[in-house]
């Protein structure tokens, strides 16, 4: 049987609707719709369901909505046991359902305030850190025997040796795109002997340490940070604190100095890595020895540019760790808290990776180092 609306009186001339067939998830547009049509002539006082077969659950939810439109639920009248068990479930007879109240709007000052005083809380936890990792790597400098040195050696394994193969293989990737690339361009040009001295210059002063930072920092910094942020939401740090044991020493200054460490070494293998890798395509694409390739780079390239790169490389070590682990420390909220500061960590440590890069880049054209 078809579902259908009819509008309606009764005995006292009031205004209702009667509602005949099945009613589901298909026929409960047109239901809301017919509704709708009749309280335009005024508020209905009941809903006859006599000649309801069968009701859906979507359909006594979207007949409660419309029914409420204006306020006020109309009585049912003649509903099945069946019908009658499916509006239970729904519908609460003389009653609307509760609507959630829209919801206040914050004046675009006020949000602006809001976000300023965040800027600066975030800034003030961020100094915050920074003096006591300055105050922790003093003291570590002079007490060292209050510094975990094994703890030093065991992550600067995992996060140095363990990392290499990973690093190893961008380094080697980097050097290939970067000679193909170059090769091409420089052909048009009859340039291929300068194929050498772009690959070379481009890893060692900018390609090398940036990548391998980003490696590192997706890596370990997710680590450090997922580490010390569940040593925060356990309460080991506050136990570490109860004993009289500084967290940055014993935490922060172990993994900043591991990272420090072993950036550089990082950044050198991907350097070797790279520039090899550029040798083998320069050869097989362009007309350059290997040996050519080799000696090109060793003319072009001056002790600077490595070092240059690996003054960037410390720094970015030291950026990632620091970053990590302070995130790490303001985590709250249990497993939750704890995969929001990684997400955080990692996101945050890469754009400022960017932004120091930027900044050595300027700091070293301002002293001619390159």
């Amino acid at each position: 049987m078809a579902a259908s609306v009819i509008e309606t009186t009764d005995g006292e001339g009031r205004l209702g609707v009667a509602l005949e067939g099945s009613f589901g998830l298909e026929s409960a547009q047109d239901l809301r719709g017919n509704i709708l049509h009749a309280l335009q002539r005024g508020d209905l006082s009941f809903v006859e369901l006599s000649a309801v077969e069968r009701m859906e659950g979507s359909a006594a939810s979207v007949m409660a909505d419309a029914l409420c439109s204006k306020g006020q639920m109309p009585a049912f009248v003649g509903a099945r046991p069946g019908v009658r068990a499916i509006l239970d479930l729904y519908i609460v007879e003389g009653q609307c359902p509760a609507h959630l109240p829209e919801p206040p709007r914050t004046p675009f000052i006020e949000q602006v305030g809001r976000s300023t005083l965040d800027i600066v809380a975030t800034l003030k936890a961020m100094l915050t850190f920074v003096a006591e990792a300055a105050g922790a790597a003093v003291g570590a400098v002079r007490n060292p025997s209050t510094v975990a040195w094994r703890s030093v050696v065991r992550q600067v394994e995992r996060h140095g040796a363990d990392g290499l193969p990973i690093v190893a293989t961008i380094g080697a990737l980097m050097g290939l795109i970067t000679a193909f690339q170059a090769a091409v361009q420089l052909r048009k040009f009859a340039a291929d002997a300068f194929v050498a001295d772009l690959v070379s210059l481009s890893l060692t002063r900018e390609l090398a340490p940036l990548m391998t930072a980003i490696v590192v920092a997706g890596r370990s910094g997710a680590a450090i940070a997922a580490e010390v942020g569940t040593m925060k939401v356990s309460e080991e740090i506050d136990a570490l604190r109860t004993l009289g044991v500084c967290p940055h020493r014993y935490l922060v200054f172990p993994r900043m100095l591991a990272l420090i460490v072993v950036l550089p070494l990082l950044t050198l293998v991907a350097d070797i890595v790279g520039i090899l890798a550029g040798a083998v395509v320069a050869t097989a694409t362009v007309d350059v020895s290997f040996r050519q390739f080799i000696l090109s780079t060793r003319e072009a390239l001056v002790p600077m540019d490595v070092l240059s790169g690996l003054m960037k490389a410390m720094a970015f070590g030291g950026l990632i760790a620091g970053l990590a682990a302070e995130r790490g420390l303001s985590a709250r909220g249990g497993a939750e808290g704890v995969g929001r500061v990684t997400t955080s960590a990692v996101v945050s440590t890469l754009f400022w990776l960017v932004l120091a890069d930027a900044l050595f880049a300027v700091l070293f054209d301002m002293w001619g180092l390159h």
